[in-house]
């Protein structure tokens, strides 16, 4: 029964192959979403979207509200 030992070779072989390339790969999807949300921190007054940073907000803001007045923190901007 050579082919059973062999067969128990491979799986480890293969098992162990599996486990170096997850290593590889680092952070799972998970630890990357929890990272993109935490970069969002601007939170647009009227819809409560989330932007990166002060002038992706004013863009947001400019585009989407044009008919409301822009908000102090996007002012002097």
């Amino acid at each position: 029964m050579a082919r059973g030992h062999q067969k128990i070779q491979s799986q480890a072989k293969a098992a162990e192959k599996q486990a170096k390339m997850k290593k590889q790969q680092g952070h799972s999807a998970n630890d990357q979403k929890k990272a993109a949300q935490k970069a969002l921190v601007h939170v647009c007054v009227l819809c409560k979207s989330q932007m990166p940073d002060p002038k992706t907000y004013k863009q947001h803001f400019e585009n989407k509200h044009p008919k409301n007045d822009m908000p102090e923190e996007l002012k002097d901007l």
